[in-house]
């Protein structure tokens, strides 16, 4: 389905789509505009990162894992759906852990430790990007206050995701001396967690989004979170690729 179409303005684009169409159409959104087309990720799953440079990335997408269980907490507050909620809190004990299981936040800070970051440091997100905290953010407010069945959509980035998992694995282990095995825990975990939860969501939008302006909200919302992913990519570029670190911000060693 081309853009034109998702967008809405195409004649008969009032009509409901089918769940087949529907489906296609958030599809769609991640062959386009998904984030493991962004420049940063080529570089940094080719080998053609330093040190310091990975530390970044890791270092501020720390501050989205950090953020994911407090969206979905928010989401769960929103709604009297019993069944929604018990099946929703997966996520919440997948990034928090539950009993003896750590979670996905512990496993990406055995990630951070393991390339030589304090963990404090990182915990306290003081020295992340600007642009990644404000970005990070925005995503957990549009989830609270955005109509549910659109706030269930944006999470649908987790679609795409195993396929970006499976080439981090295989590039970063293949091209760089300083990343272990063990430190690439979360992305194999996620492997079987993102596709569990996407195909949750998926069924949920198609049952719930019941006229074709609801359809559309949804299919931006997916939209709006591949900005929110790419929007810290590029803040990531501008800093540690072209050296424009702002003030305050993490400084790589030499």
């Amino acid at each position: 389905m081309g853009s034109a179409a998702v967008a809405g303005n195409t004649p008969g684009a009032s009509e409901l789509l089918t769940p087949e169409e529907f489906e296609a159409a958030i599809r769609a959104v991640g062959a386009e505009r998904y984030h493991d087309k962004h420049i940063f990720h080529k570089m940094l799953h080719g080998g053609q990162m330093n040190k310091g440079q990975v530390q970044a990335w890791a270092l501020n997408r720390y501050c989205y894992q950090e953020a994911v269980p407090r969206k979905d907490a928010a989401l769960m507050a929103r709604t009297d759906d019993r069944e929604l909620r018990r099946e929703w809190i997966h996520r919440i004990h997948d990034h928090d852990g539950l009993g003896e299981e750590q979670g996905g936040i512990e496993r990406w800070l055995v990630l951070t430790d393991g390339l030589g970051l304090d963990r404090a440091m990182v915990m306290s997100k003081e020295a992340a990007l600007p642009a990644t905290r404000f970005a990070v953010e925005a995503y957990v407010r549009y989830v609270t206050e955005q109509p549910l069945v659109v706030a269930v959509a944006s999470s649908l980035t987790e679609l795409f995701a195993p396929k970006i998992h499976r080439e981090r694995i295989a590039g970063m282990l293949e091209n760089y001396s300083f990343i272990s095995d063990d430190v690439m825990a979360y992305f194999k975990r996620r492997l079987s967690q993102a596709p569990r939860d996407a195909d949750f969501a998926l069924q949920y939008i198609k049952a719930h989004a019941k006229t074709r302006a609801e359809q559309d909200a949804c299919v931006k919302a997916v939209q709006f979170k591949c900005n929110v992913l790419w929007a810290q990519l590029d803040a990531l570029y501008l800093a540690y690729v072209q050296g424009m670190i702002p003030p305050g911000a993490f400084i790589p060693a030499a």
